[in-house]
């Protein structure tokens, strides 16, 4: 009879659910690991609302902290009993796609189902678990093309302190790398929430000299300043636009990071820029978006619009790891609350109706 395991799934729109799901076999090149914290992104609030599309039934989350349970055959250089992470993003890096420097666009190994096609390029399929495959909000979760994504966890490291790891801290990272940052640059990040806050920390790291962070929530903004930023503007309070361009003497920005996702932050993130800046975004957007004709210069300002699916794979996660490892940034002050698997419906309701200054949500089993 087979192990079973709980697993907060996808039921419906309006609906994810604890269920009872089998505990995964273990192929060759997997690994089985048993989680010991996750958390809850804004994406899984997308899905919930039904904004972006999974199967029914489908294991949601995909940032899992856990230990090796069980190694498959192939796997090598990992010991069951390791603490492991693994990005949001478990590519196969023998596929086209990882090798023609896009990892996070890897559909190869949906060929054999007829699900991709073209040397195995899909959009966003790099990220399997809770997408494609079930995900990390569950006592177990499988791990594909587990060498190529575990990442040992440096002793002395807790889980609070590497759970941004997997997405939240690669993708406000991914934000500011896309940005085109220069030592002595100036950038603007469009809300602050925790990817917006990994994206302040990230600038400040990459060397801006100037970060002006952008919320309504004075409180996030106070956290911003701790991650780096130089200035915060309230857009309750003030017109982010023209605020910018005092700062700036008119010139604008050198770079934007949009890490909200909606059509008034995206127009702002281009309005801010100087000729020639950077527009990153880092928004999952769940309509079509409009940009602003005059700051975009009718398509002649030699601006630079770039999206990002935030790196996975172990190198990555090594990385990150390390920036945490040297103290150069504290991420477990977005912890700011915890919940067990068995209340993770109303962890949901806590972390999309944004109550008690929640930022990520520990979930343990």
């Amino acid at each position: 009879m087979a192990r079973m395991m709980k697993a907060a799934a996808f039921i419906d729109k309006g609906r994810i659910e604890i269920v009872e799901k089998p505990v995964p076999d273990v192929g060759p090149n997997d690994a089985l690991v048993r989680i010991t914290t996750t958390t809850i992104c804004g994406t899984d609030v997308h899905i919930l609302k039904g904004e972006y599309p999974v199967a029914q039934g489908l294991t949601v989350g995909h940032e899992p902290v856990g230990v090796i349970e069980k190694l498959g055959s192939a796997v090598q250089g990992y010991t069951e009993g390791q603490r492991v992470i693994a990005g949001a993003i478990c590519p196969d890096f023998n596929s086209y796609a990882a090798q023609d420097g896009y990892p996070s666009q890897d559909g190869s190994y949906l060929a054999a189902r007829g699900l991709c096609g073209c040397h195995g390029y899909k959009a966003t399929a790099g990220w399997r678990f809770g997408n494609l495959i079930d995900g990390t909000q569950a006592e177990y979760v499988l791990v594909p093309d587990a060498q190529a994504n575990l990442a040992p966890i440096p002793d002395g490291l807790t889980d609070e302190q590497v759970l941004m790891c997997p997405d939240i801290m690669s993708t406000g990272f991914k934000g500011a790398e896309n940005a085109n940052i220069k030592i002595g640059d100036t950038v603007v990040v469009l809300a602050q929430g925790p990817i917006g806050l990994c994206a302040t920390a990230g600038a400040r790291l990459l060397g801006a000299t100037t970060i002006i962070a952008v919320d309504g929530n004075d409180h996030r903004l106070g956290i911003a300043k701790k991650m780096g930023a130089d200035v915060t503007l309230n857009f309750r309070n003030v017109d982010i636009v023209d605020e910018v361009m005092k700062l700036t003497g008119g010139k604008g920005a050198d770079s934007s990071i949009e890490a909200l996702g909606t059509q008034t932050t995206f127009a702002q993130a281009m309005k801010v820029l100087k000729p020639g800046g950077t527009l990153s975004s880092l928004g999952v957007y769940s309509e079509d978006l409009s940009i602003p004709l005059a700051q975009f210069a009718a398509g002649l300002g030699d601006h630079t619009i770039r999206t990002a699916l935030c790196p996975g794979g172990k190198e990555r996660m090594r990385r990150l790891m390390n920036v945490i490892a040297a103290q150069r940034l504290d991420l477990g002050v977005l912890v700011t609350h915890q919940r067990k698997l068995d209340d993770i419906v109303e962890a949901y309701d806590l972390f999309a109706h944004q109550r008690d200054g929640v930022l990520k949500i520990a979930i343990k089993p």
